[in-house]
């Protein structure tokens, strides 16, 4: 399938019938957010994924969603609430590995990502990183659609709770959104053949009206 096609294809399913995710498929999916962009390529976000149907009922009083128990798999986006020297000491020692470059030679970069750090407050930070864990979730639902898995992201949830029964706050991660992967229920979710509503593309792509292109348009008249 053709990528606009999966995607096309692809909504945020209501209701799933319970059929599990082949494995292949999921590693896929989980690869595609490892390798999702991120500022400075820190990666500053973890991913809880959750498959034991036990363990997803468990979750339910956070995450009043039939999804969570209908679906094969939850995937827990939780950003960093704090970054740490060690966590990146850790990545500039793992770029120099991969890299197989000399630390002195990431000494500033490593200033760099410090200094970042260190200029935001902690909820600026948080929404930082935050940001961050979203561009992963986008990456999860489009691998997802090309696998052709359907997959929920949510934000419908109670953070507190979820963080107390994950233990989140104690590894110095919060949630910030979850992925349910499975499989649609035709039959009983009224999105399934409904079209895709979207805003039309003349309406919802703009080109920046500048000095430079009004004198150029000026000229042209």
């Amino acid at each position: 399938m053709k990528y606009l096609e999966a995607l096309n294809w692809r909504y945020a399913v209501k209701r799933m019938n319970g059929q599990p995710v082949p494995e292949e498929k999921l590693a896929n999916i989980l690869e595609a957010i490892r390798l999702a962009p991120s500022s400075l390529g820190l990666q500053p976000y973890d991913v809880i994924v959750v498959k034991d149907p036990a363990e997803r009922q468990y979750l339910v009083p956070a995450i009043n969603q039939p999804q969570v128990t209908e679906g094969s798999v939850l995937l827990v986006f939780a950003a960093w609430t704090k970054v740490q020297q060690q966590q990146i000491d850790d990545y500039i020692q793992n770029v120099a590995d991969t890299r197989q470059l000399p630390l002195a030679a990431l000494a500033g970069f490593k200033s760099n990502i410090e200094n970042l750090v260190k200029a935001k407050d902690s909820q600026s930070l948080f929404s930082w990183t935050a940001r961050q864990a979203y561009i992963g979730l986008g990456y999860a639902t489009a691998a997802a659609a090309f696998e052709q898995v359907d997959a929920t992201p949510m934000e419908g949830f109670s953070t507190e709770k979820l963080n107390q029964l994950l233990g989140l706050d104690a590894k110095g991660l919060s949630a910030v959104a979850i992925v349910t992967l499975g499989y649609r229920n035709a039959e009983t979710d009224r999105l399934a053949k409904a079209p895709k509503v979207r805003r039309p593309a003349t309406n919802f792509f703009h080109r920046p009206e500048t000095k430079q292109s009004s004198s150029a348009n000026d000229k042209q008249s």
